[in-house]
């Protein structure tokens, strides 16, 4: 039996949190630099350069395009059965994909079938990520403690950063210790293959927490819904689009400088891959700070003035990035890196409360994850195909209106949705905003 909820360590959710996120966004990170720095050459060899490097990245928007399937699979039982259950199946779906990735047989093998296979599982490990983001995201802010909602929403968020480091590491480690051709022939899988202690590590971590009070509320309510895709279509699509919308910022501003930035260090800039990957490393510190920051920042100032000024910053920013990028200097190059890395964690810190609050508990799991994962269509499968594009058209200076635009997007969005969020988040504390600030606690959380 479940033991209650309240006697459950904040401490503990905190970490499982944070640690389930580590681990998803791990296996999703190690694809998108492998897509960036190896795929093209063991996957799409027949194919030039610049043809292969987006046919990698087409493999890589796979992923994204899976999300709001997973979303719905998991966020309907979710919504229905439980948070926890369906935080340890999306964990395993994109576990076990992301080994076959490692062990996938390449072109020179398999010809043909080697492409279409690695669609296949990037299909799979999407459709797990698309149910991991929102149940974690449910886990922290629907166990979190009075005024600390933005707080415990970052720390998913959080996950990113280590998650990237990790897959960083490693593929840095590996392009050092090895020459180029074991790297290409053996040397990539190693990531995949080594997420099998990470999932392990996380399944433990999951398994061993309760269900969130709020959904135990829902149940000794008897106020499940019966079909939560349908119920947030009818009540609440205006919040699934808008919140896509305004997530969208957040995943181009990251794959432009963690994805595409590094093939465009290598490729144009002429770095080796372990020096880009170094300089990303560092970068992401930044983000991980911000995150973390801005997450606190949003329970003092409200979600909705954090992420338009951040958005506004960002639709600034944008024009100065690739021209500090294309002076080809290491230091001002990860300083802009960081910059930008900074920025978005400015907006993706507090979207981890954002996104849950504009639903209403019963349809929260489904809504938030299917408008996170909106997102991720918008703004991240697609970013490194375009940013990829407009360099080949237009010159590297094209990218910054394409962030910029995305930035306006953002704060549109956000605009819009502006006081739409729900009277109460379900929890005994869910007014404690209000009474801290003294403000109504639909502002609140704005």
């Amino acid at each position: 039996m479940t033991k209650p909820a309240k006697n459950v360590s904040r401490t503990k959710i905190a970490i499982a949190s944070l640690v389930g996120t580590t681990i998803e966004f791990y296996d999703f990170y190690i694809y998108g630099i492998a897509a960036a720095l190896v795929f093209k050459d063991i996957f799409f060899p027949n194919l030039d350069p610049v043809t292969g490097t987006i046919a990698a990245f087409a493999t890589f928007a796979v992923g994204f395009v899976s999300r709001p399937l997973g979303a719905i699979v998991f966020g309907h039982f979710g919504d229905r059965i439980g948070r926890k259950a369906m935080l340890v199946a999306s964990l395993v779906t994109m576990g076990v994909a992301t080994v076959m990735i490692g062990l996938l047989p390449t072109y020179a093998v398999i010809g043909i079938w080697a492409p279409i296979a690695l669609c296949v599982l990037r299909f799979a490990q999407g459709f797990g990520l698309g149910g991991e983001w929102g149940g974690a995201a449910l886990l922290a802010t629907e166990y979190a403690p009075p005024g600390k909602r933005g707080l415990f929403g970052s720390l998913p968020q959080l996950g990113s950063a280590p998650g990237f480091l990790l897959s960083n590491g490693i593929f840095l480690a590996l392009s050092l210790m090895l020459p180029e051709d074991q790297f290409l022939a053996w040397g990539w899988r190693v990531p995949f293959i080594l997420s099998t202690v990470l999932i392990a590590f996380g399944l433990y971590i999951r398994l061993t927490i309760a269900e969130t009070p709020v959904f135990q509320k829902v149940i000794e309510k008897q106020e499940q819904s019966k079909a939560p895709i349908m119920e947030v279509l009818r009540t609440h699509s205006l919040q699934v689009v808008l919140g896509g919308m305004a997530t969208a910022i957040t995943y181009v501003l990251f794959f432009v400088t963690g994805t595409y930035g590094l093939s465009y260090g290598v490729d144009t800039l002429g770095f080796t891959r372990s020096h880009m990957l170094e300089l990303t490393m560092v970068a992401v510190l930044a983000m991980a700070a911000s995150t973390l920051i801005c997450g606190m920042l949003s329970d003092k100032y409200g979600r909705t003035r954090v992420i338009l000024i951040s958005g506004f910053i960002a639709a600034v920013w944008a024009f100065f990035f690739f021209p500090l990028l294309d002076t080809r200097d290491p230091i001002i190059i990860v300083l802009a890196m960081s910059a930008t890395l900074a920025i978005m964690g400015g907006i993706y810190g507090p979207m981890g409360a954002y996104l849950p609050e504009l639903f209403k508990p019963n349809v929260r799991y489904t809504g938030a994850a299917l408008a996170y994962s909106l997102g991720g269509i918008f703004g991240g499968g697609l970013a490194p195909i375009i940013a990829t594009n407009l360099t080949a058209t237009f010159g590297s200076h094209a990218i910054g209106w394409y962030i910029a635009s995305m930035a306006a997007v953002s704060i549109v969005s956000v605009t819009i949705l502006h006081g739409r969020m729900p009277k109460s988040f379900g929890q005994d504390d869910a007014q404690s905003v209000e009474e801290r600030i003294g403000k109504p606690a639909a502002a609140a959380a704005e």
